[in-house]
């Protein structure tokens, strides 16, 4: 396997059609833990196509993305999330969360 780095994805996307677009590229490279936020564990070349898929669905005026690098998924990138309340499970240290 690839190396993979655990990514937190996070968006805001300011219309409702661009939104639905961001949100499947999303679930196309990562988990869902919340609607606009995602756990990926991508290898260099899934991160450059993610980035280039948002890009292509995104208003660069109106809507941000936020890809935050957790490092390697059975390290402290799994252990570096925390929840309060209700939340989904994250994805084991040796599983790509990639669906």
């Amino acid at each position: 396997m690839a190396d993979r780095t655990r990514y937190l994805l996070a968006y805001d996307i300011r219309d409702a059609r661009r939104l639905r677009r961001v949100h499947e590229v999303a679930k196309s490279y990562g988990e869902p833990l919340q609607y606009s936020v995602f756990v990926c564990d991508l290898t260099r070349v899934e991160l450059l196509g993610l980035r280039a898929d948002l890009l292509l669905e995104m208003n660069l005026h109106e809507d941000s993305v936020g890809i935050f690098d957790l490092g390697p998924p059975s390290g402290r990138g799994l252990r570096c999330v925390e929840f309060i309340g209700a939340r989904r499970p994250l994805p084991r240290g040796d599983e790509a969360a990639i669906w």
